[in-house]
């Protein structure tokens, strides 16, 4: 899905390394920071993050955000817990 929207194989293979990443810039580093603090156990959002996140996002954009994360998030876990396949929307080529 990514790669029909523009977004380069080796952008989205680079992913697990997003904190250093040349691939990324700084809104998309702390953007994807922001989601790993939302979704895995055990973190959570700084202030320090927040104030980050405001400097590329309103309050309008934050909260949709934070909604389609959290909204990503629940799926995942429901489709985990009930043994949903993945619909393998990206296969590398």
């Amino acid at each position: 899905m990514c790669s029909q929207l523009g977004v380069s194989d080796e952008k989205i293979e680079a992913l697990h390394d997003y904190a250093t990443s040349d691939f990324y810039d700084e809104s998309e580093r702390t953007t994807l920071e922001f989601a790993d603090a939302m979704t895995i156990t055990g973190r959570e959002v700084s202030d320090e993050l927040f104030v980050r996140l405001r400097k590329f996002y309103d309050d309008d954009a934050l909260v949709e955000l934070t909604a389609t994360i959290a909204w990503e998030n629940a799926s995942s876990k429901f489709n985990r817990a009930l043994r949903v396949p993945s619909q393998n929307l990206w296969q590398k080529h």
